[in-house]
């Protein structure tokens, strides 16, 4: 039968991490001219066998502008901080309808400053992040900061590798 201190001695906190791109610019101007490719493409009829689709130079800015996003992607860890300060951080934040179980505005920003240990953030930093990222960003970074603490502790499962793996011949590990 093991004992509880050796497995607490090999217990480590679950973290995640979730990648954010920062430069909402960038992503406009590629929409915009994808948009612009596509309107491109429809219309376009070379006029001889020599002359280049002006659609290459529209693809060629989006490439250029979807590194420039990469390049402005941020990563952010999150690492369960513990029941003790779960259960405070969750009373500290009542919501006022009694069917939730937390306020949905000032819980989410509490539970990633806390949990966020790259980049370390304040609730100030968070609020100021939550301004000029996205909804879908925010909750991407709320997803993460949940799910280090309300996981189930399974070993997350990877569709991508278990069809690379079968499409090697075998569960290589």
């Amino acid at each position: 039968m093991p004992d509880i201190k050796a497995l607490l001695a090999r217990a480590k906190p679950r973290e995640r991490t979730v990648k954010i791109m920062l430069d909402g610019e960038a992503a406009g101007e590629i929409e915009r001219l994808e948009a612009e490719l596509l309107e491109t493409a429809e219309d376009w009829q070379p006029t001889d066998l020599t002359e280049q689709h002006p659609g290459r130079v529209i693809a060629g800015q989006i490439a250029e502008l979807r590194e420039k996003a990469r390049a402005s992607e941020a990563a952010f860890r999150f690492r369960y901080i513990g029941d003790e300060a779960y259960s405070s951080l969750l009373a500290a934040h009542p919501s006022k309808d009694p069917e939730e179980g937390f306020d949905s505005v000032t819980f989410p920003r509490g539970l990633i400053a806390a949990s966020c240990i790259e980049p370390v953030m304040s609730d100030d930093d968070v609020k100021d992040l939550f301004e000029v990222i996205t909804q879908g960003q925010i909750k991407a970074l709320f997803d993460a900061a949940w799910d280090v603490h309300n996981s189930s502790g399974l070993v997350p499962f990877s569709l991508a590798a278990s069809a690379l793996l079968a499409a090697a011949g075998g569960d290589e590990k």
